[in-house]
């Protein structure tokens, strides 16, 4: 039997993953089942089926995910299309198997078309041609949430979708290469300002503008779309329209960004920009006009944030050290 105070974190040791935890705990009154990956290995399809049938969790966070930045999104493009494609389907498959209650699957601002009207809104998506640099990444997450939304028209699920901004903090990947922007700039200002070194180089022009928004803030936001009663948000999505975004309200250019996480780090040295490198496209932010009239909002102010990015950093540069 399906047991509905059971709550499943798929992706629990991931930056998103983690933060639904830490919010659930929070709230209390509910069981969090984890698995790592070494426990269960979510592109394997009998695995999968195999712990939906004797854990029987009520509701299913799919914050699972094979994530990186441009550079491992250009140069393991099969596999994010073949990870992400798996994972899902094995457990939105699994999930309606059994028969669960709720699901959340996690998507990413990447869906929505290269040039679209800004800010996106919900029904930009499949308008257009998709960024190529992480072209199988978004068409891995359009497909979770058309997985998600079959499943309902065929078999009466309640299974929905949230579809995150550009997201930074504790649990973020610091890593020289594979990283975002957040995280990239926190190491490279914080090397420099450990070497000393007069002055940082940021690729581009510093002019386009992102959006940013803290992980617990999303994980906030995922707990409160997964207990949104279902008429209501039956009422205000579509069923082949049903993803809701989730952003800030607002968004900054990259050089804004840099003299930010600058200012955060205690780098006291020049930022200056290299033109002569891709800038990306001039503007990406979300429509989050839905979530809002539902009321939600962010609480996490971007300087706030920042500050406990750089501390989570700090702390994982230690335990490396040690």
């Amino acid at each position: 039997m399906m047991d509905k105070t059971r709550i499943y974190v798929a992706g629990h040791r991931g930056m998103v993953g983690a933060a639904i935890v830490r919010t659930l705990w929070e709230k209390g009154g509910a069981s969090i089942l984890t698995r790592t990956h070494a426990e269960l290995d979510l592109t394997n399809q009998a695995a999968v089926r195999a712990f939906f049938e004797t854990e029987r969790p009520g509701q299913v966070y799919l914050a699972a995910a094979r994530v990186g930045g441009i550079h491992a999104n250009d140069t393991y493009p099969a596999e994010f299309i073949y990870q992400n494609l798996m994972i899902e389907a094995n457990i939105i498959d699994a999930a309606y198997r059994i028969g669960v209650e709720k699901l959340l699957f996690l998507g990413s601002s990447c869906i929505y078309p290269r040039l679209v009207p800004q800010p996106m809104r919900e029904d930009a998506l499949l308008t257009s041609t998709l960024e190529p640099s992480n072209e199988p990444y978004a068409i891995a997450k359009i497909a979770g949430i058309k997985l998600c939304e079959s499943y309902n028209r065929q078999y009466a699920t309640d299974f929905r979708s949230a579809m995150p901004t550009n997201l930074y903090g504790p649990g973020d990947n610091y890593h020289p290469e594979n990283s975002h922007v957040i995280p990239g700039l926190i190491r490279r200002f914080h090397e420099a300002k450990i070497a000393g070194a007069p002055r940082v180089i940021i690729w581009g022009t510093g002019a386009p503008r992102r959006e940013f928004l803290y992980v617990d803030d999303m994980a906030s936001a995922c707990v409160f779309v997964m207990n949104l009663d279902k008429a209501i948000y039956d009422r205000h999505t579509r069923p082949m329209l049903s993803h809701i975004n989730v952003g800030c309200g607002y968004d900054i250019t990259i050089g804004e960004l840099a003299g930010a996480v600058g200012q955060a780090v205690g780098y006291r040295g020049e930022i200056a920009f290299d033109p002569t490198k891709p800038d990306g496209p001039p503007r990406k932010f979300l429509d989050s006009s839905l979530i809002n009239s539902l009321d939600w909002q962010a609480k996490i102010s971007l300087e706030e944030g920042l500050q406990h990015a750089y501390a989570d950093f700090l702390h994982n540069e230690r335990n490396r050290n040690v």
